[in-house]
């Protein structure tokens, strides 16, 4: 069977192990196109892309065109030449001039089970919005956003006590999996097309600092799946007498209670702030105040003051 070049499109280290596993199991990828390098840190020195660092260890041509739309770019893909261009959390759009270079195609790598949550943030999207089961969908790509035909999908529970950072690292791994069946598949031939139903699709916007901010009105289990969802980035966070302070580990607690007041320190425990919201009751037991430390409620209360009755804005 003759080899296809690949070029592959990836940026952070959520795209790390499809390219590794494409190239572990001997297909060419022949370039590895990432976003330029960017300042990180409070240092300010730049950082190359988890991707970038890969494929410099081994061995491929590596591009990182600011913008991949310019005709220049383009020209330098048509000169590649590649079979298939595979997509990984790259970060840009890619316009029709460059999804019509390969003959078999664009394919992309997307965190979620299409047609819903496409858009950036779908993971995030899955945990805030309280889904039982998320997944990973391979689809050729089209000039939409991420509304292309579907290859395979594959699903994965999410645990109530999951957060973003561990669902993405699963899933990660998963797309690996789901993109070398998908690519072995489009090599023989034998790779399905299934259409995408878009009365079934919603958008998972990119994060924002303003989405973790905490509204105290509604109830504890959707405020517990925001602060699930938000970590590591942006975290979500409340007020505390004009000082804002960050939630992570916390419990849902009374969820049948509909409180009048709501966002009102009620109780001050050893391990936790017993806050009321729409409905139920709010354990915050690990937090973070501007410019300190993450740390736990009780750690926390060892050094400072907590009143009761506080209103949590």
């Amino acid at each position: 069977m003759t080899q296809m070049k690949i070029v592959y499109m990836g940026t952070p280290d959520f795209a790390v192990p499809c390219l590794d596993i494409l190239v572990k199991n001997s297909f060419d990828v022949c370039a590895v196109v990432t976003q330029p390098d960017r300042e990180k840190g409070r240092g300010k020195k730049l950082a190359a892309p988890p991707v970038k660092q890969l494929a410099e260890s081994l061995g491929i041509p590596i591009y990182q065109p600011e913008r991949v739309k310019t005709p220049e770019f383009t020209e330098v893909l048509r000169q590649i030449n590649p079979d298939l261009i595979i997509v990984v959390a790259f970060g840009q759009i890619l316009p029709k001039a460059v999804l019509e270079i390969p003959r078999l195609g664009c394919v992309n790598v997307h965190a979620s089970l299409l047609p819903k949550y496409r858009g950036a943030a779908p993971i995030n999207w899955c945990i805030i919005n309280g889904e039982k089961v998320t997944g990973v969908t391979t689809m050729y790509m089209d000039v939409g956003l991420d509304t292309g035909d579907m290859i395979l999908k594959k699903e994965m529970p999410i645990g109530e006590e999951e957060t973003f950072l561990g669902l993405y690292e699963k899933l990660s791994k998963m797309g690996a999996e789901i993109l070398l069946e998908t690519v072995g598949m489009i090599q023989s031939g034998t790779a399905p097309r299934e259409k995408q139903e878009d009365s079934l699709s919603s958008y998972a916007p990119i994060m924002t600092k303003a989405l973790g901010h905490i509204d105290w009105s509604k109830d504890a289990w959707a405020i517990r799946n925001l602060i699930r969802g938000t970590q590591p980035w942006p975290s979500a966070y409340t007020s505390y007498k004009g000082t804002n302070f960050k939630v992570f580990e916390c419990e849902a607690e009374s969820l049948d209670k509909v409180n009048e007041s709501f966002g009102c320190i009620e109780e001050i425990q050893k391990d936790g702030l017993v806050v009321s919201c729409g409905r139920g009751f709010l354990k915050v037991k690990e937090l973070q105040f501007e410019n300190e430390k993450r740390m736990s409620v009780e750690a926390y209360l060892r050094g400072h003051n907590i009143e009761i009755n506080t209103q949590l804005v």
